[in-house]
């Protein structure tokens, strides 16, 4: 489901759109000019939300409660804007950058406040997030209700993994494939897991699947942070997240169906060459160097590598990529 709305009776609309993902009472002093948007995708039992909207307040009580709940966890990415949160505490400050997490069967009051776009554009918060079921998750609702409505960071542990997985997950859950969209709805269930466990110090109570599902997360997340360095093999993956190469090897290539670690390596230093290539900000700097950046420092090996991925040489591509018309330019549109 996609909506986007605009003007006061529209602000009506959104509302009842949002009723599908929140049984809550909304209100906004901004509701006779209200703008704002909200896409959500399904990616399994997982809900998407990418939301944008003027401040708001939204209240859920405990009639709403006993009228409907769906025994839902909403984790919430706030990218803009700032917040107040109450779950029957004092209440919680957020910030962008911060992770919040309630739930369904809880009454809570939050105020969200918009901050000015660039140009002048009007006040929006700004966010991303996920409703999966209660149930999904392997720590038991009283283990995580001390976090319920708590600003936690973004920027330790776990919450980096999870806060990056979200802001991809929901640009690209409109186009997963039904395949995909399985094994991501278990990773998010995996990421959220291990950032709660993390946050109350409990990460032993996780199940060995999600233990093992979030190591392979961190260890994806640290190749792709050091493609650059040349010397990045897969002792040096093994040594930084304190495993060994033998067991390192046997999970990862369980779990890639049989590409080993180094070929995950390759590969990616080789997509990452192929993205720059054809990026026209890199356009000035010479295609040894890209390989350089990439963690290819030896141009042979670079170019021999590069044609027998994609069956072409580093500077053909590049030169193709030159050529091609991106779309929404003014050449584009003219040949339309």
């Amino acid at each position: 489901m996609q909506a986007g709305t605009t003007g006061s009776e529209s602000f009506e609309q959104w509302r009842e759109t949002m009723r599908h993902t929140r049984a809550a009472e909304l209100t906004s002093d901004h509701a006779d000019t209200f703008t704002a948007v909200v896409h959500q995708t399904q990616v399994g039992p997982v809900s998407v939300l990418k939301t944008s909207f003027p401040s708001i307040q939204v209240r859920r009580t405990q009639r709403m409660i006993r009228r409907c709940d769906q025994e839902l966890y909403h984790l919430t990415l706030l990218t803009s804007g700032s917040g107040l949160v109450e779950t029957g505490g004092a209440p919680q400050p957020l910030t962008a950058g911060n992770l919040h997490l309630v739930a369904s069967p809880q009454p809570y009051d939050a105020r969200f406040r918009g901050e000015p776009g660039a140009s002048g554009e009007r006040a929006h918060v700004d966010g991303v997030g996920v409703d999966l079921p209660m149930s999904m998750l392997p720590l038991p609702a009283r283990r995580v209700r001390p976090l319920l409505g708590r600003a936690l960071p973004a920027d330790r542990g776990a919450g980096v993994l999870l806060a990056t997985f979200l802001t991809g997950l929901a640009a690209q859950a409109a186009l997963l494939r039904p395949g995909e969209a399985a094994r991501l709805s278990t990773a998010t269930v995996d990421l959220l897991s291990a950032w709660l466990a993390g946050e109350l110090d409990i990460e032993g109570s996780l199940p060995p699947q999600t233990r093992q599902a979030v190591m392979l997360h961190r260890v994806k997340s640290f190749i792709h942070q050091n493609l650059h360095h040349p010397d990045l093999t897969p002792s040096v993956v093994a040594a930084a997240h304190h495993v060994s190469l033998s067991y390192l090897h046997r999970e990862f290539t369980r779990d890639s169906q049989g590409e080993t670690l180094a070929a995950f390596i390759r590969r990616q230093r080789l997509a990452k060459a192929y993205r720059d290539l054809a990026d026209p900000a890199l356009h000035d700097l010479p295609v040894h160097v890209v390989a350089a950046r990439c963690g290819i420092p030896q141009a042979s090996v670079f170019t021999r590598a590069f044609k027998a991925t994609h069956g072409m040489t580093p500077s053909d591509h590049r030169r193709r990529a030159r050529t091609v018309v991106p779309p929404g330019s003014e050449q584009a549109k003219a040949d339309e």
